[in-house]
């Protein structure tokens, strides 16, 4: 009975369309975390030299909270000492749960 529980909860989230940013740590060494107030959302490749730190994938935002998908991957990449996230990719998938936002791109670090 506690397994089917589980499992309609699982179920209920999924379609809940829960809006997520993951952050995958690609570099070597640490830095420290930076101010999120201070990293800048790119749409191209900056003309300072830079660190590449990790990965960012953004999935499950509303179309209309770019702004809050900026912030959300703002505060994730700051922990790994970004100074900058560069989005690769960008795009709205339409789906059961109405249209959702996406967004991929790379954390980095100013030399």
């Amino acid at each position: 009975m506690k397994l089917r529980y589980l499992a309609a909860l699982l179920v209920i989230a999924l379609l809940a369309g829960c809006a997520v940013v993951d952050v995958t740590k690609t570099a070597k060494g640490f830095y420290d975390k930076t101010n999120p107030n201070d990293v800048e959302i790119l749409k191209t490749i900056p003309n300072r030299s830079y660190d590449e730190l990790g990965t960012v994938t953004a999935t499950g935002f509303p179309p209309d909270q770019t702004a809050k998908m900026h912030n959300a991957i703002r505060s994730k990449s700051a922990a790994l000492g970004a100074s900058a996230v560069i989005l690769t990719e960008e795009g709205i998938i339409n789906g059961w749960g109405g249209d959702r936002k996406w967004a991929t791109g790379v954390a980095v670090r100013y030399k």
